[in-house]
């Protein structure tokens, strides 16, 4: 597995020559981003300011698809790096399900990158993972991330009170999730509205 190609998007596992386009989207969306994740470990570099942080970032994701744990991936769009879509926490044997994290650059926000990398992403996961359960946890205050589960139509599961520490705040996540055998019956209807190429229209001509 190296690349997932969508209608727009690619995904691939990022690696240290991604360093200066990560630094510079990351830098960019700084302030926003820092209300939806975790406060960074102190003393810890920041990966998107030191190379070596960033490198010893990939390769805990390379360890992590070598021992089947999680997938993270990169978003691009027009060859540009643009977010990250993550399958992590991976679990076998019974329950066979895992996390999965998004964020995307605020510079393209709203152009359905989001939705078509997420059902890149759990194509990959229930077709070649195998896995049966994605799970999503969104805070609620949290609207355009909300809108890409809204959009594709993910069943809600319920509120998770003080479910994840973000920015030093425990805070409530709504949940939701989508099963392999929904996906059995959703597939044809996501990949067609979000992955399938557009069929190319031609004008009709008169005789």
């Amino acid at each position: 597995m190296s690349t997932l190609l969508g209608r727009r998007v690619l995904l691939r596992p990022l690696a240290r020559g991604d360093f200066g386009a990560w630094q510079q989207v990351r830098r960019r969306n700084r302030a926003r981003l820092r209300r939806w994740e975790p406060r960074p470990v102190p003393g810890r570099p920041d990966a998107a300011e030191d190379p070596k942080a960033f490198a010893d970032r990939c390769a805990a994701r390379r360890r992590e698809r070598q021992q089947g744990t999680g997938y993270g991936f990169g978003v691009f769009v027009d060859r540009h790096l643009r977010g990250e879509m993550n399958l992590s926490s991976i679990q076998r044997g019974p329950f066979q399900s895992c996390y999965v994290g998004y964020w995307i650059d605020e510079a393209v926000a709203g152009n359905g990158y989001t939705p078509e990398a997420l059902v890149v992403a759990a194509r990959f996961a229930f077709e070649e993972l195998r896995l049966h359960r994605l799970q999503v946890s969104i805070v609620p205050r949290n609207s355009a991330s909300l809108r890409v589960v809204e959009k594709l139509g993910l069943r809600y599961e319920g509120l998770a009170e003080r479910y994840v520490e973000i920015n030093g705040v425990w805070e409530d996540h709504h949940r939701f999730a989508i099963t392999e055998e929904e996906w059995r019956v959703r597939a044809p209807e996501l990949v067609a509205e979000w992955i399938a190429p557009r069929p190319v229209r031609t004008p009709n001509r008169q005789r």
